[in-house]
């Protein structure tokens, strides 16, 4: 059987294509499916192994990045009268994979799908604000991966060296008890770092200030993962900045998507 994955597509979404792509090369079977055949039920979500919120700018990031479209997902009805949540709920419960990059990781987190701290799907425990730079911040970054994070996408990785693009990337959280929860569990999976894999909350190697250096967390089962760097913008060695100069020996970005596919290969087909 082919690992089927739903990669969202429409109001703002600019990346669907790349991220296609990448799960084509991981040896998936994507489809990109706008937003509203799943409203219309002309498409359902749980007839798929993986669902992947793409980067861009989600109905203009109107109320904040991602919030109208968690609202959308939270209370819209299907046709016919089911709850798009409710669809959702059971695609996770089912064992599905979710995958959210930049602005499909400030969905989940407006969703409440991630942290989700003791299971808690639904109720938000973080967000997102503006870089503490003030602009929009377009680099490549280093990133330190958690070994100890049970992050289906991260398994066996140890660093990686990805792009960022997003205004607000800084990931913030109510209090301090709750940053330390995240740490503890091993859900910070991704950690912005400097050219030797140290966290960092250095300027320009953390680009944003977020809490904890965190670029990517996931929830409790590490089978919903949300990162701000764009993985599917490393596809190809000439996506590396110095491609010329320096050859990359591994195309990293492909490697995320691999390990999600292989995981619903073993686990789940």
């Amino acid at each position: 059987m082919k690992v089927r994955v739903l990669v969202l597509a429409g109001n703002g979404i600019n990346c669907e294509y790349e991220t296609a792509d990448a799960f084509r090369q991981a040896g998936a079977e994507p489809e990109s499916v706008y937003l509203y055949d799943l409203l219309w039920g002309t498409k359902d979500l749980r007839d798929y192994h993986i669902l992947c919120f793409p980067g861009g700018f989600l109905d203009g990031d109107d109320l904040g990045a991602a919030r109208a479209c968690a609202h959308r997902f939270r209370y819209a009805r299907i046709k016919g009268g089911e709850r798009l949540w409710d669809h959702l709920m059971e695609f996770i419960r089912q064992g599905g994979l979710i995958l959210g990059i930049c602005n499909g990781f400030q969905l989940l987190v407006k969703m409440g799908l991630i942290p989700a701290l003791e299971g808690d799907y639904g109720r938000q425990q973080a967000s997102f604000t503006f870089n503490d730079s003030g602009r929009f911040e377009d680099r490549w970054v280093w990133l330190k991966v958690n070994p100890s994070s049970p992050c289906v996408f991260t398994q066996g990785l140890e660093g990686l060296y990805l792009p960022v693009r997003h205004g607000e990337g800084k990931f913030v959280t109510a209090d301090h008890r709750l940053l330390e929860e995240l740490l503890k569990n091993g859900q910070v999976v991704l950690q912005y770092a400097d050219p030797d894999y140290n966290p960092t909350m250095q300027y320009p190697f953390n680009p944003n200030g977020s809490e904890g250096a965190i670029a990517g967390v996931c929830d409790p089962t590490g089978r919903i993962f949300g990162l701000m760097p764009h993985p599917e913008a490393f596809l190809h060695f000439t996506n590396h900045p110095r491609w010329r100069r320096e050859p990359p020996s591994e195309v990293l970005g492909v490697e995320l998507f691999r390990r999600g596919v292989e995981y619903v290969r073993k686990n789940i087909l």
